[in-house]
């Protein structure tokens, strides 16, 4: 089972197509477009494309943790559009991600 986000599952073999969301219709919850067999619409799934096809396996050329400097980035650039950006949040998923690319035994903390 794939987690599509909000609650929603797919079987990983049962998922035909995923089509990123990149016109307007894209937003909170709304990033990608995931095609299941027996469904007759898409469904509408708050994860990246890059993170389902990792779930179901698939290289996606990146690593987790580029892929999480990716979403980072678009969650930025869809606050930064949206008009309501998330400083304290943002701050956190920044920290954590710099955090876990540290090397074990350095002491400092990076901030």
């Amino acid at each position: 089972m794939i987690f599509l986000g909000f609650g929603k599952y797919a079987r990983a073999d049962k998922i035909y197509a995923i089509e990123p969301i990149r016109d307007d219709r894209r937003g909170h919850g709304r990033r990608t477009l995931v095609w299941v067999e027996g469904v007759n619409e898409p469904i509408v799934a708050s994860r990246t494309e890059r993170t389902i096809l990792h779930e179901m396996g698939q290289s996606s050329g990146g690593t987790p943790l580029l892929d999480q400097a990716l979403d980072l980035a678009e969650r930025v650039a869809e606050q930064t559009q949206q008009g309501r950006v998330d400083v304290n949040d943002l701050g956190r998923r920044a920290r954590k991600l710099l955090e876990s690319t540290a090397k074990p035994g350095e002491t400092e903390p990076l901030f």
